[in-house]
This record gives C-alpha cells, structure tokens and sequence, in this order.
C-alpha cells in the first residue's frame, strides 16, 4: 500500500479547514499570475524576482483604507522592496502591518498613517490562502508549501511534512530555515511559520527559528489538525498575532524577535478586560518563573494604553528590580510609545500623578512610600504590579491604594501564593474577586508540560557538610518572621541573627571541603554535559573565601564573584567588586557556552531576574525558604537548546549543601501539589534508569548471540530496516542515554554498565547504518562516548563496514565480503553516496545517488527484497562503469556525456554534436552559478542548441530543467 505523500495527508487538509474558517482559497496557477509570472518563460524562469505580493489587491485596499493616499501605483511596493531583508527590515514591515507607516497627504499637506489591515472592522479585509508559493531572486528558488495572505500581503507560511518521516517536524523547521538563508526576501512580509505533519503542530515567529523558540499549539483536542488549524489560523487569532502579540526586543545588544505564547496572550487578555471591567477593579495573576512574566505585562500595558474605552489612561508599570527597570524601558521604548515616563523617585512619580499625566508610568515598587491620600481620583489609571507576593504590607494599602481610590490594580507573580500570612495577604489585596484567587493562572506543572521551564531536581551533599538540622530548625526554619521572607534583602537581615548557622557555614575547613567537592562534582558532572553553574555562598565574605578555596582546585579564569560592593568594605571584599562595565561583561559571557567563567559565585545579585539558559546546576550554601527558595532555584530551570553542539538541557539540578531540601514541606510553605511540581529528588532519575533497564533494554540486547560478530550486525541492520522500529529504538536510547549522563558518575550504575555499553554499541551500529547526511544528534554524549571508547572494544564489535569504494572492482569487492546482503545494500548506498559528494560536477553521479537512495527507501519500506535491492544497486554500478568507458572513448568529460546520454535517451537528433556545443557554452557563461544575466544566457543557449534539433518546445523545457535540478541539487551537496 502506497505512503501517503505530503500533500495528500496534511496540505490538502488544511487548504480545506482554512476554507472552512473563513479563508478565500487561491489555486497556485491564479496565484502566479497575479504576481507577475511570465507563462511563455521556462518553468524554472518563471518565479525569479516575481513580486512577494498580489499587488492589484494590495494597492486598491491601501487606496480604499487611505481615500487621501495619491502615490503612484507600485509607489508602496517599491518601498517595502527596499527594506532590508533582514530582521531590521521584518520589524520596519511589522509596523506597516500595525499601521504606522506614514504617507504625505499632499491636500492636506501633513502626515498620516498607512492603513493597511482594518482591524476595527475585520470584514473589511479580503483572506487569502494559496499553495506551492514560489519565488527565485536569482541565486536560489524555494517553494512554499501553504502562505496565508491578508489584503495581499503573505504573513503566515505553513510547512507540511509527512508523519511517515522521522523527525518529520524537525525537517519542516529546517526547510523554514533555508528559506531564511536562501530567500530572506520572503520574511520581510512573514511574520508567523508553522511546521505540521499532521500530527504534530508546532509554530514561530520569522527570524527567530531558534528550537527553544519554537512552541507546541495546545489544543483541547489534542493531536487533531482539525483543531489546531481551525485555532491557530482562526483570522481573530491571526490578527492578533500582527497586531499585539508579535515582540521586538533587544538583548545583549542584539534585536530578538519573539511571539507571545498561549499563557501570555490569555493573560493580556485577562488583564485589559479586568481594567476595562466597571465593577471589578483587582486581579491577581500566578506566572511560573521564567515563563515570560515581564513581555506580558509590557503587552498589556501597551493593549490598555491603546484601548479606545481606557480614554487616554495611566498606566503604572511597578517593578522591584533595577535592571529589570532599565530592560522595561528599553522594551517599551522599542514598542514605539511615546507617552512614557520613568518615575525615578518618589517626587517624580508623585507629580506625574498630581498633574494627571497620560501614559505609561515605570517606577520601582518603593517609589509609592508616603503617598498623599487622594492624589489622583480618575478611574482609567491602572496599576501593574510586579512580584506583588512582595508588596502585600500595610505600605500598599496605606500609601498607593489611598493614593489612587479608584485605580485598578493587578498584581502579578512569578511564585505560587504561600500559605502563611503573607500569602493570605497577597489573595485579599490582589485575589478577593475571583473565585479561585487568580485572575490568570499558570502553574510549575503547567509550565514544564509546555516546555516553557524544566523540571528541577536536587541532591543533598554528604551529612558532614550539612547544617546540623538543631542549629537550622532553631535560627531559620522554625522562625516566625522567615514564614513566607519574599524579598533577599529581609532573608539576609534574618540570617544576620543566625550566628551559628553562619558561623558554620563561614568554617574555614568547611568552606575549603565545600569547594573541593564542588569543583569534582562540576568536573565529573556538570562540565562533561557542557553547561555552567552558580555557587550561592551565605554572604559577601563567603563568597569572597569561596573564591580564593575554588582557585586551589579549578583554574581561576573557571569562577568570578559577582556581588554589590560598598565603600565601607573590607579589603577582602574589595578584592572582587567590579565596575558596571566588567559585570555587564561576566554576566554576557557566562551566558555563552564556549568562553569563562563556568561558575559564578554569588548570594544575593543574580538570584533574581537574571536569565541564563545554559546555566544547570545550583550549589545550594545559603539557607533560604519560601519565595526566595523558589525564585532562586528557578535560575536553573530554563530550557536550553544548541542544535549545533546537539544539545538539550534536561532539566535543572540543585545540590544542597545546607539540608533546606531535606524539610521540604517546612522550606516551601506552597500546596504540596506545586511542592511536587517544583523539585524532586535525584534519586528519582536513578528508578527510572534501573526500571528503563531492566524493562526495555534486555529486549534490544537479545539481538546480540554471537558476542557482537558480523553475523549479529547484519541481524540488527535487517531488524531495525523499519524506520517506526528504529525510531521507536534511537527515542528508548536516547532517554537512557540522558539518564546515565546526568546519574554518572556513581557507584548506583556499576551493575548496569555491561549491559549499558552493549546497547550503546546496537545503537552506534544502527546509526550508522541508517543515518542521512544531516544528522538530528550527535552520536554519543560526552560520558557515554567515553565509555563507548574505552569498553565497546571488549564486546569485539563488528561495526558496519562503511561505503565502499565505487569502482570498477566495485562488483566483485561486495560478492567477496563476508556478512549479509542487508548491510551490503546498506554499504552500497553509502559508497554511491560519497561517490556523488567527491565528484559533485558530474550530474551523472548526482542522478545515480538519487536512484540509490530510492532503492534503499524501497528496501526499508519492505517493496524491495534484500536480494532485489542489492540487485539494483549492483546493476547501478554495472551502468557507471560502462558510462565510464563510453565518456573515456568520446573524451567526455561528466558533464558532456550526462547531456550526450540525456539527449539520446530522449531521441534528440545528433546528441553527440548537441552535447558539445552544449558543453562549450558551459565553458563560454563560466559565471554562472554566480550571475544571474550568465544564467539566463546559459539557459538560452542550452534552449536553443536542443530546439535545433527539434520543434517539440515542452520536451526542450523538460530537458533544460532536469539537467539544471540535477546541477542545483550538485551545488546543495
């Protein structure tokens, strides 16, 4: 039974649900004509530098958004084709789509902004939805499989894969990316990308095809196209998208483009309508940390900014960190607003509310301290509070909600509320008027469903190093007022009174032990995944001697300290303050994978706020409880993805060298339904292991019976011919592969390793059997390529031999070599393969790897026998060889007699005479893979020499364009 191909399984069926919610289907040949397509040029002619646009459509709804527009037709097109074609240029275009482009209206003889898409009134638009979008510009051709159009303008391109291939997904997201590399021209319009195999949905923002970016669309019917077509490409959906939930932001002085997810837009939307609502004027929102709390709230202080019904409002953006203050401007400003202030003390905020401005308002939350009573009496001000589990005192309700009567006030906070008093505070300020509490909900669990965060995972260090569990009780856990500490700077001040929890943890013998064991366990544990790590020491000056301890076992350039420094400090301290441009410098550095430091010490700056994805592991020498528990172990719970290292974080791991996580339910005073979402024992991963071994792994191990011969091996390459049943396989190694790398080293694993290396062994053989070119990961990571190294030998492995070399002994090398016919054809194929590569000018080996690679599609699919797959390919290289001899008597080289061979297949008259002066041509346009105008001319010349000997021109056509696919498809190599 035939596969079912791309379009039949998934492209179709979304043309028709896009139909079916409102989207006017245009077939691909009224497509190409109304952007400009020449019918007359050969087919591969027809796209180059064709318009990106249907231009009569686009111009008459400017015309009739714009009645005082008078540019001249093509006036508009001409400018966007000058944008660059770069992110810069996408965020120039997402701000035409927003309308605030401008045209001089020359009656009035002013400035107006360009409508482009009504949003007020959306029937107003026209939606288009077209397929195989096609566009060259000269250098390279891409075709798309779907693009969605609004008033002629592409904004939403969809990459369907068929769900018989492995890793289907993966691969649409890698053709979204040649489109970028290849054809940026098409995303100066685009904004959204989705890559489906009918199964899978996932979707982005153009220019940011980072993996980590890149996100699932939740459904309630999970796993129906149906739905997530129907939901994700619904027009409201889509308009919002353009028109509010797109963001640019730069970070690390680089622009980043992102897209709200599902969480954020439902949170924005929450919010404006609460502070739309007349009645209703508080609303607590719950965002797990690192789930994009701060382009939230930016997002909706910008929707309540622009509201028509808000009526020119207030808008106070309250925030409890400096940086993060400094990065909300910086996003604000980027969003085009112009009416935002920066409230930097409490006089300024106070006068900008006396004299009742109208804007957004940024200040920090201690800003509103000693607030006048009836300050600003207007409804339409609006108050954003961020980490408002923080500012739930008698401040808030004495100063600010006295100050602005009539506000309303939303609160938003990246923990989970608490049940101590604090907690019950932040629910009567923020949550009384829902039932639940919570205005907008994203939960721990939530959040690593999504992906969105990592799961977290801890260990505690060896009982000597522990604070004696009296000694913790007593001066930390046990305290009423560290009950629910949401803020660092309180934490510290109760671990001031501490002095004998800090005069142990502080113990110079202790501090030395601490860090020799840190720098083995990062060496033995961290280092080898390739990630980095904090040390959170209990205060400035053990941080200062954990420095100088962790000198003696890594080298220096391994650790920097980054802490506040103060005048008054001593000369100990002194040793490591840092001026702003230095910190700036360490903090961008440690963010990157490949330069120092590795691990940053630090016990108070950095625990907030501060993101850095490649950061893993979190040694835990500060007692902390709470919030500040919560907040700082989140620093390692971000998800981290390099596609060119092939690595994927796992998830975040804390060791604890102060016994916090051995009184769980006392540190975090959270439901124990979040407790078990925020953090799990390591001990955890180790069941898992075992149960993976014992349960799935003796069923691959039973394929080896002859010690690893090759006779075993050609078993394995004939067992696993299934691609489902490989698939099945490499997914089961992988999440044993991630286990023993994050377990190892430890004694637990000593049983396991025998069997463990065997099954590694299955899959190296495997993997090289059926790999593409393109590999989706590395082979081994770190600690089981070095057990690979040192212990595979042991099991004698007859690996799979690799290519053979094609030549003309080729036929009589495969009937000698020992083992199976099923690793044969897999050789075979490989040797073709390389064979092409070496020599990619020779389309004849470019068409011949073609063929073999069909024959092993056919082999694997079971429509081909073993012995008629070897077959094929053997007469393959019988053919080359023979083609060889004949091109060495006419003194041919590859590309003359790939045309000589094509035109007499074909029955072309005189082919041998057509081919050379073919061939001169070629020699005569040398320019060509370089020049457009060289290769137009050479197309031509190619035309013209075959249409002399013949009058049939679509045979020519045919002709021309499969010698050019087959030279493209060479350049590709």
């Amino acid at each position: 039974m035939p596969k079912p191909g791309e379009h039949k399984t998934v492209q179709a069926r979304i043309l028709d649900y896009a139909q079916a919610i409102g989207w006017t289907f245009v077939p691909r040949e009224q497509a190409e004509q109304r952007r400009g397509f020449d019918p007359d040029a050969p087919p591969a002619d027809r796209a180059k530098n064709r318009s990106l646009f249907f231009d009569d459509l686009l111009d008459a709804k400017v015309r009739e958004f714009n009645p005082r527009y008078a540019e001249a037709e093509g006036a508009l097109l001409g400018a966007f084709r000058h944008l660059h074609t770069d992110i810069y240029g996408n965020r120039d275009f997402v701000e035409h789509l927003r309308n605030r482009g401008k045209f001089f209206d020359v009656d009035g003889q002013r400035e107006r902004d360009l409508i482009l898409i009504d949003y007020e009134h959306p029937e107003n638009n026209v939606y288009e939805v077209t397929e195989e979008w096609a566009f060259h510009n000269g250098h390279y051709g891409t075709r798309q499989d779907i693009v969605f159009l609004i008033n002629g303008i592409p904004v939403l391109v969809i990459e369907c894969k068929n769900a018989n291939k492995d890793e289907a997904i993966a691969l649409g997201v890698d053709q979204i990316r040649r489109y970028h590399r290849e054809t940026p021209e098409l995303f100066v319009s685009q904004q959204l990308f989705t890559a489906t195999d009918a199964i899978g949905f996932c979707y982005g923002v153009s220019w940011n095809t980072v993996r980590r970016n890149i996100f699932n669309w939740k459904d309630a019917e999970v796993g129906k196209l149906e739905a997530k077509v129907k939901g994700f490409c619904a027009i409201p959906q889509v308009l919002g998208f353009l028109k509010d939930y797109i963001v640019f932001a730069e970070k690390d002085e680089e622009l980043n483009k992102y897209i709200l997810r599902q969480h954020q837009t439902g949170a924005v939307d929450a919010t404006v309508d609460r502070a739309l609502d007349p009645i209703r004027t508080r609303g607590l929102i719950w965002h797990t940390q690192g789930s994009g709390k701060t382009f939230t709230m930016i997002k909706a202080a910008e929707r309540l900014f622009r509201a028509p019904e808000a009526d020119k409002p207030t808008v106070l953006l309250m925030i409890d960190r400096n940086e993060l203050e400094d990065q909300m401007l910086k996003n604000l400003a980027a969003l085009g607003l112009g009416n935002l202030e920066h409230a930097s003390s409490i006089a300024r905020l106070n006068q900008l509310l006396r004299d009742d401005y109208r804007g957004i308002i940024v200040t920090m939350i201690h800003k509103f301290r000693d607030m006048p009573a009836n300050l600003n009496r207007r409804s339409n001000i609006y108050v954003l509070i961020d980490e408002a589990h923080r500012t739930t005192g008698g401040d808030l309700g004495n100063f600010l909600m006295a100050g602005l009567p009539n506000a309303t006030f939303i609160g938003f906070t990246g923990t989970p509320v608490d049940k101590t008093v604090y907690g019950k505070g932040t629910f009567k300020t923020f949550g009384c008027e829902d039932d639940q509490g919570y205005l907008h909900k994203y939960s721990i669990a939530d959040s690593i469903e999504d992906g969105t965060t990592l799961p977290l995972y801890y260990q505690l260090a060896p009982n000597e190093m522990l604070v004696p569990h009296e000694t913790l009780d007593k001066e930390f856990l046990s305290l009423a007022e560290a009950e629910g500490v949401a803020d660092i700077e309180e934490l510290n001040k109760i671990l001031d009174r501490a002095v004998n929890l800090k005069n142990f943890l502080k113990g110079r013998s202790r501090i030395q032990g601490v860090a020799q064991f840190v720098a083995r366990h990062y060496r033995e544990n961290v280092e080898p995944l390739g990630y980095k790590a904090f040390l959170v020491g209990v205060d400035r000056e053990a941080c200062a001697h954990y420095k100088h301890a962790l000198d003696q076992f890594l080298p220096p350039a391994y650790s920097e300290v980054v802490y506040t420094g103060s005048n008054n400090d001593s000369k100990l301290l002194k040793a490591f303050h840092l001026d702003p441009k230095r910190e700036r410098q360490i903090r961008k550095r440690f963010g990157k994978l490949d330069q120092q430091p590795k691990i940053l010490i630090v016990t108070e700056k950095l625990l907030t706020g501060f993101d850095a994805p490649v950061l893993y592991a979190m040694y835990l020498d500060k007692p902390m409880r709470d919030h500040t528990l919560l907040q700082a172990i989140a620093r390692v719970n971000r998800p981290y993805e390099n596609e060119a290292q092939e690595m994927v974080k796992p998830h975040g791991f804390v060791l604890d060298f102060v016994g916090i996580f051995d009184k769980l339910e006392q540190a975090l005073a959270f439901d124990s339904d979040e407790i078990n979402a925020i953090v799990n024992d390591l001990k955890l991963l180790k069941v898992l292991f075992k149960n993976k071994m014992e349960s799935k792994a003796p069923a691959y191990l039973g394929l080896i019976e002859r010690n690893f011969n090759d006779k075993d091996v050609d078993s394995l390459i004939e067992h696993f011919r299934d691609p489902e049943r490989r698939k099945a396989f490499f997914k089961e190694y992988k999440e044993i592969e991630m286990l023993y790398e994050i377990i190892s080293p430890d004694a637990f694993l000593r049983p396991f390793m025998d069997d463990y290396a065997t099954l590694s062994a299955i899959y190296a053989v495997v993997r090289k059997a059926y790999s593409k070119r393109v590999q989706v990961d590395r082979e081994f990571q770190r600690k089981t390529n070095q057990l690979v190294q040192e212990q595979v030998g042991l099991y004698e492995v007859q690996r799979v031999d690799g290519p053979v070399e094609i030549n003309a002994e080729t036929i009589e090398l495969i009937k000698q070599r020992q083992g199976g016919d099923a690793t044969k054809v897999i050789n075979l194929v490989k040797g073709i393969e390389r064979k092409a590569e070496e020599e990619s000018e020779d389309p004849y080996l470019i068409a011949m790897a073609e063929r073999a690679r069909a024959v092993q599609d056919a082999f694997e699919s079971r429509q081909l026998d073993t012995a008629e797959a070897l077959a094929a390919l053997l007469r393959e290289v019988e053919s080359n060889e023979t083609r060889q001899q004949e091109q060495a008597e006419k003194s041919f080289d590859g590309l003359t007699y790939f045309v000589y061979r094509t035109l007499l297949d074909a029955g072309i008259g005189n082919p041998e005479a057509v081919s050379r002066k073919i061939r001169l041509a070629f020699g005569e346009c040398s320019n060509w893979k370089r020049s457009e105008s060289a290769l137009r001319e050479l197309r031509k010349r190619v035309t013209f020499a075959i249409f002399a000997e013949t009058e049939d021109l679509d045979r020519v056509t045919a002709l021309v364009d499969e010698l050019f696919t087959l030279l493209d498809k060479a350049e590709r190599i």
